[in-house]
Order: C-alpha cells, then structure tokens, then sequence
C-alpha cells in the first residue's frame, strides 16, 4: 500500500501499518492535508483517484503527474460535481485540483464496464455461431485499448448506437466469430488495457503465431500475481507460454484440453479460465469460482444463459 500511503504523506498523511505503511491493515490519523505536486511512478488510476479526492481539503493546489495517461473518470466524475480540477500537459498527463470548489450532488448512470464486457468479446470472437450485442458498454478512450488490440487481431466487433452518457462516452457492441491473428502490444497502451491482459492471454492461445505482451509488471501487484496465474493455470491446459518480468510470449495454435483448474481466488483470472474452458477439448472444473463475484456476480449466470 505505500504507492498510495507515499504520495499521501507527502501531503501530510498520518498512514501507519506493518512494514512502513506497506501491508495492511492500515491505521489513518484525520490531520491538515498541504497541496503539492505529486510524481505517480506507474500510471494507476486507483493511487491518481486517491490523491484526487484528497486534495479536494488541501489548504493550497495540488497536481499528480503520471508517466503516462491512466483512466479519466474521476477526473470527468470531479468536474461534473462541481471541483475546481484542470487537465494539461502532455497527453494530459498533469491534473490540477483547487481546492475549496462546493460539490453538488446529482443523478448519475454509470455506463457498463469494458473490462467486464471484454469476456464476452473474447468470447464472441472464439465460440463458433456467436453473434452477442452488449448494450451501454462505457467507451472512455482511456479504456478501449482492448477494442484496438482486437482489431489487431482482426475480430469482428462494430460499434452500435454510440452516445454519451453523463459525460461518459457509451455504445453497444456487436462481435461475431471469425478467426484471430497473433497480436503485440507494450507499456504504451497498458495503462488502457491492464485489467484485459488475463482474458487477452486466453485469447492468444487460439491464435495461430506468436504472440507477445510486454510492459505488464503492474499485473504481478493486483489481486494476484495475475502473469504467473495466467501462465500457470493455461499451461495446466496444454498452452505454450513463456513468462517474462514484465508479461508473457504465448505460441498459439495448440488444442487446449479440459482439466481442473484454480481462480486463485481473483476474479479476472476466474472468467478468464472460464473462456478457456468454453474453448479446450473435454470438462474443466475451477476451483474458487466465485471469486468472479469481486466485479461481476452475475458472470455464472450470463455465461450459463448464452452457453445454452
């Protein structure tokens, strides 16, 4: 937790636990917040939102500058209610709060989540016969690096009825099965892509070539250590996978079979699996299913009702 605890104590944060303030439990002490300009050193919307919302009590400006641009809708959240908060830099990278700006409370519509939806892309693409529409999908730009890598992957997806929804971009999507090319992709998209690396790493598996992800260390600090879970939990069905610090080489192409099989208690890595074992020779079992419950608690029930 000292990605978030760090930045936060450089605006005066009492943030205490084990190992410095690393692990949890974490103990705050409410004290002043000061402005300041905050460097992130991995682009993260969690820690971004994070010194964001605080900064809204500061007593002077802050800024979070990240590497890269990560995910905007805190920042489009912020404004709507009324906080005094500037996007500049490069990519709009440097975000700028004021505070002292009165909030107001309104009606929101939260669009439908792309990392949710890209299960069922996946899904749609690899399935022989599948034709699936996902209504109010939400289409930030800073979350549609899956849309582009699955265009490099020559699916077959269109984008119906597009609109914007409470300043957030929305439209439902449209995939059809059709076959898949070998893609690459790097830390410049990861920041747009990260949560969809699991579910691409599947995807690769039925792609005849190599495949190559790269810039994904971030992945080895999310629920789980979600490259090595990856790795593990396909090669146990017969993938060819090579682990690297930062992501995975995977040589698509050979058949898949049904085995038993472990969520390791996250929920990407559970509805990934869930896709391999539409698409392997023979039954699968997955142990700690429920796991996908974490972002998506009816994922058992959609799968049962479009598997039918």
């Amino acid at each position: 937790m000292r990605r978030v605890g760090q930045p936060l104590a450089s605006m005066g944060a009492d943030v205490r636990g084990r190992d410095s303030g690393n692990l949890a439990p974490l103990a705050v002490q409410g004290t002043t917040l000061r402005g300041t300009i905050v460097g992130t050193p991995v682009a993260s919307a969690q820690v971004k939102s994070a010194i964001l919302l605080a900064a809204l009590t500061a007593d002077g400006p802050t800024t979070v500058i990240e590497p890269s641009q990560s995910r905007d809708h805190s920042e489009r959240m912020l404004r709507a209610f009324g906080a005094n908060l500037e996007v500049g830099g490069e990519m709009g990278r440097h975000i700028s709060v004021k505070p002292g700006a009165t909030l107001h409370g309104q009606t929101v519509v939260v669009p439908g989540d792309i990392s949710s939806a890209a299960f069922w892309l996946v899904a749609g693409a690899l399935v022989p016969g599948s034709d699936l529409t996902i209504e109010n999908v939400g289409l930030n730009p800073t979350r549609t690096g899956i849309l582009e890598v699955l265009d490099q992957m020559g699916a077959n997806i269109e984008i119906v009825n597009p609109r914007d929804v409470a300043g957030e971009p929305v439209g439902d999507l449209r995939v059809k099965h059709g076959p898949l090319k070998p893609f690459q992709f790097g830390e410049e998209i990861m920041p747009r892509l990260v949560d969809e690396v699991p579910i691409l790493s599947v995807a690769a598996c039925f792609c005849d070539g190599e495949s190559r992800i790269s810039g994904a260390a971030e992945l080895r600090v999310k629920e789980t250590d979600r490259l090595a879970v990856m790795a593990r939990q396909l090669k146990a069905m017969g993938a060819e996978i090579e682990e690297h610090d930062d992501g995975m080489t995977i040589r698509g192409g050979r058949p898949l079979h049904g085995t038993a099989l472990d969520s390791e208690t996250d929920h990407r890595v559970a509805m990934s699996m869930a896709v391999a074992a539409l698409m392997a020779n023979g039954p699968s079992t997955l142990a700690r299913s429920e796991a996908a419950a974490v972002s998506y608690p009816t994922f058992w029930d959609d799968l049962e009702r479009l598997h039918r």
